[in-house]
């Protein structure tokens, strides 16, 4: 019986460590203080957005660290605490902060992202940014600006030429 637990404690880990280094973002949140409805909710406003959220032991999730190399993680885990993976490198603290906004109970403590612990204010800079699809549409729009800038100046250019204002070149051929 004790082997079978020790393997499954080293399951446990083995699957934290994981998703430590396998997710581009990692949140560690204390839960104490929520019901057992806004835990729910949190888990469906996570799950709904591709980001899971799991609770585990600290001492397993300690280990874990330590072991994908993120042992300044270990000081965030003290406490009841839940860990979201999310499936990009702001959508995880986006949505637990916005959700810690409206229920004080929940309180962000650290993370992992892009393999480099951070802090809870690196936690809620991070909150600020839109997704990757917002980052990318922000993106196009600057790439876009100066190119439309440039189609109106030239449709401006043909629309006076049209209404009779000769081309010094078609003057010339006349």
């Amino acid at each position: 019986m004790n082997q079978t637990v020790l393997e499954s404690k080293q399951n446990v880990v083995s699957e934290i460590q994981n998703k430590f280094t396998g997710s581009p973002s990692t949140v560690v949140a204390e839960y104490r203080g929520l019901t057992v409805a806004e835990v729910t909710e949190l888990r469906r406003t996570l799950r709904a957005e591709g980001v899971e959220m799991k609770v585990y032991k600290n001492t397993l999730a300690a280990r874990a660290a330590d072991a994908a190399g993120f042992s300044d993680l270990k000081e965030a885990l003290t406490g009841p605490n839940a860990l979201a993976f999310g499936a990009d490198e702001t959508t995880a603290a986006r949505l637990m902060a916005n959700f810690a906004k409206k229920h004080k109970a929940l309180v962000l403590k650290g993370g992992i992202v892009e393999g480099k612990v951070v802090d809870q204010k690196t936690i809620n800079e991070l909150s600020a940014l839109p997704n990757r699809d917002g980052m990318l549409s922000m993106l196009l729009s600057v790439l876009q600006a100066p190119v439309a800038g440039f189609a109106r100046a030239v449709n401006a250019v043909a629309e006076a030429r049209a209404e009779g204002n000769a081309a010094p070149a078609e003057e010339a051929a006349a």
